[in-house]
C-alpha cells in the first residue's frame, strides 16, 4: 500500500449508528488484532486512522514497540504525510519492551493536550494483562484522551477495553484510468462491551478528504495489495522521533 512503509481520518461518516465510528467511545480504551503477523501493517493503519478522528486536530501520540518495527516495518513520512498527517500533530515515540510501551502510554494519556494515543506491540507479553488495560482505561478517562492497543502475532486476552477488533488488508480496487486503489482494509468488530453480535467492514482510505469510505462497486481488476518503500525514504522527514 504505497500511503503506508508497511503500515488513516474520519471512519465513515456515511455509516450511520451501525458504522464503525459508532462503537468508538472517546475517552477509552480499543483493542485491535492482526488477523495473522502478514496483518500488522494494516493493524496499525487502520489504529492510526482511529486515532486521527478520536484526536479532532489535537496531538497523536504514537509509541511503537521496536520488535513491531523490526518486523513489520516502521512509519513510513510520505505515506503519514498523504494521510494528512502534519508533523507538529504527531509525536512518535520507539520502546525497546511492552513495560516502557504501556508506560508511555499512560503518561501520555495523562497529558491534556494529547488527543490520541496508539500503541503498538508485537507478540505475547506477560507484561500485556487485564490489569495493564484497566490502568489505561482508567487513564484515558481521567486524561481526556482516547488509546488504541494494536496488537500483532498475539492472540485476543481479556482486557478493559470498550471494543475489540480483527483487522487485515484486503484488496484494493483500481480507480478511474487506472489510477493504484485505495488503501484497504477488512475490521471485524469480535466485541463491545455494551453488547452486538461480531460485525465486519470493509474500508478504504480516501486520499482527497482523509476518511474511510465503503469501496465502490469492482468495475475492474484489483490491485495489489503492498507497494515498497521507496529506497532512502526518511521518516525523519514528519515525525519526531525519542528513542
Amino acid at each position: 500500500m504505497a500511503a503506508f512503509e508497511g503500515y488513516c481520518g474520519r471512519l465513515c461518516d456515511h455509516a450511520g449508528d451501525d458504522g464503525p465510528l459508532a462503537s468508538l467511545s472517546r475517552q477509552a480504551l480499543h483493542d485491535l488484532y492482526a488477523a495473522s503477523p502478514a496483518d500488522a501493517m494494516a493493524g496499525n493503519a487502520v489504529g492510526l486512522g482511529m486515532a486521527i478522528e478520536a484526536a479532532a486536530e489535537r496531538p497523536v501520540v504514537w509509541a511503537l514497540h521496536e520488535m513491531a518495527a523490526q518486523e513489520a516495518g516502521r512509519p513510513y513520512a510520505p505515506g503519514l504525510n498523504e494521510m494528512g498527517l502534519l508533523p507538529q500533530n504527531l509525536l512518535l515515540v520507539r520502546v525497546r519492551d511492552i513495560q516502557t510501551l504501556l508506560a508511555v502510554g499512560e503518561e501520555a494519556l495523562r497529558n491534556q493536550a494529547v488527543g490520541a494515543v496508539l500503541l503498538s506491540a508485537w507478540g505475547e507479553a506477560r507484561a500485556m494483562n487485564l490489569t495493564a488495560s484497566r490502568r489505561l482505561a482508567l487513564a484515558a478517562r481521567s486524561g481526556g484522551a482516547t488509546v488504541f492497543l494494536a496488537r500483532a502475532a498475539a492472540e485476543p486476552a481479556p482486557s478493559a477495553a470498550e471494543t475489540r477488533w480483527s483487522v487485515r488488508a484486503v484488496a484494493s480496487a483500481p480507480l478511474e484510468r487506472d489510477a493504484p486503489g485505495r488503501p484497504a482494509f477488512s475490521a471485524t468488530r469480535l466485541r463491545h462491551r455494551g453488547g452486538g453480535v461480531p460485525r465486519t467492514w470493509t474500508l478504504e482510505w480516501d486520499r482527497e478528504h482523509r476518511v474511510f469510505v465503503e469501496p465502490a462497486p469492482l468495475s475492474g481488476g484489483l490491485v495489489s495489495l503492498a507497494a515498497e518503500r521507496p529506497a532512502g525514504a526518511r521518516d525523519t522527514d514528519i515525525v519526531r522521533c525519542i528513542v
